[in-house]
């Protein structure tokens, strides 16, 4: 699938303000990127580093007054969806380093907290089939309410009040996983067909020694998402981290099939 892909963010700064960035597309496999191009209004000491992971890059730079934005991309998409029904989990002891770290309770999402009702509710399931039920359930239980969250809510919240946005599915689907030992982090994203259109998160679960991408809120699928970054939860993945005072003027994401 092409996809084009622009993003346009506006913000005011009152005082000299570092700003990290991450909304550009990660050049990874699966995803094979033609034109791209950020730009910004002028701003100091910019500088790209690598995301967290080693997966995509940041932009640190220190921002003054008004901060525009844009970054426009096309890229095609080269990843299969992934078949569940016959992916298997592999025991922790047996796990990389690399997944390993996603097994454990982070900020947002405090795994550990699970663990009874993840036994209770998918106890006979393994693998594949569990990541499934667990996607299928969230998304039949849940409702996608814009505003219903806030950058302090977790996933316990958002079990609780059974309503949130992407990165709310997200934590859910993270914690809900790794409570049955299986690796999962988040992963930013733009994909097609996000309702309302905006930066989008997702899930990434460790089967069979590989990352496989979920999404509980049902609007994208695999080989429909273009990624950005990955982290244990949304605290390492925010598309603009201010250290100091910021004001949103606009932001506006459009992602389009070519």
């Amino acid at each position: 699938m092409d996809i084009i892909i622009n993003a346009e963010l506006s913000y005011d700064f009152a005082a000299p303000t570092d700003v990290l960035l991450q909304i550009e597309l990660a050049h990874v496999a699966g995803q094979t990127i033609g034109e791209e191009g950020l730009f910004t209004t002028p701003v100091k000491d910019f500088n790209r580093i690598p995301g967290e992971q080693a997966f995509g890059q940041r932009a640190w730079m220190q921002a003054e007054g008004r901060l525009d934005i844009t970054y426009k991309a096309e890229v095609t998409i080269t990843r299969p969806d992934s078949d569940f029904d016959h992916l298997e989990a592999s025991p922790p002891r047996t796990m990389t380093s690399e997944a390993t770290s996603f097994l454990m309770p982070s900020r947002y999402c405090p795994s550990d907290e699970f663990q009874a009702f993840v036994a209770a509710e998918f106890g006979n399931l393994r693998g594949g089939p569990l990541i499934a039920a667990m996607r299928q359930w969230i998304e039949r239980n849940f409702s996608y309410v814009s505003g219903s969250s806030n950058v302090a809510t977790t996933a316990r919240e958002t079990f609780v009040q059974r309503q949130g946005v992407c990165r709310d599915y997200a934590h859910v689907m993270i914690a809900f996983a790794r409570a049955a030992g299986i690796p999962a982090r988040i992963a930013s994203v733009y994909a097609p067909h996000v309702d309302p259109p905006d930066f989008h998160a997702v899930a990434e679960v460790w089967l069979e020694d590989a990352w496989h991408l979920v999404d509980a809120t049902g609007m994208a699928k695999p080989s429909e998402i273009a990624m950005i970054g990955v982290g244990r939860d949304a605290a390492d993945v925010s598309f603009l981290q201010s250290f100091g005072m910021a004001t949103m003027v606009r932001q506006q994401v459009t992602v389009h099939e070519a």
